[in-house]
């Protein structure tokens, strides 16, 4: 039985599209971002819209291939990626919300086929397991929506 793997699909489900109990899901709240102010930032200083969303899709796309059991890439050039600059021409809102939920898609329905035992196998190239991993994923998109929120509203009152 894979019970808590799919304990950690529903929370990941319920996280990015469901009725989570902090408030909106991610899903929700990156589609109530007003794509006209994705490339300001606060007072011309910090992290614009744009950044935190691609800073989610580098991890999200981490743990993505680290589930697909690919090594080939090695964390450094997920790290090289992070908080990578944007080029508006490449890096549209619309493009990255595509990304982003595509990629996670994509690790549900991977780990639709794993069985718990899974969860116990460390991650090529880091510390820690799968269970750490996963959950930490949920707990990364959970913080930079929460960021995310906070600087839309920040950026439609200035």
């Amino acid at each position: 039985m894979n019970i808590e793997i799919q304990s950690i699909i529903r929370n990941l489900q319920n996280v990015n599209s469901g009725q989570p109990w902090y408030g909106k899901p991610v899903y929700a709240l990156l589609e109530e971002v007003n794509p006209v102010l994705v490339y300001r930032k606060p007072s011309n200083t910090g992290h614009s819209l744009i950044d935190l969303l691609y800073h989610m899709i580098t991890w999200a796309g981490f743990v993505l291939k680290r589930v697909e059991g690919e090594t080939e890439k090695d964390p450094a050039a997920f790290e090289k990626l992070d908080w990578r600059p944007i080029d508006p021409v490449l890096h549209s809102w619309e493009k990255g919300m595509e990304e982003f939920k595509s990629i996670h898609s994509t690790i549900i329905r991977l780990l639709e086929s794993k069985e718990n035992d899974f969860l116990k196998e460390m991650v090529e190239g880091r510390n820690f397991n799968f269970r750490f991993m996963l959950n930490g994923l949920i707990q990364h998109n959970i913080y930079h929506a929460g960021q995310i929120a906070f600087l839309n509203k920040i950026l439609e009152k200035e």
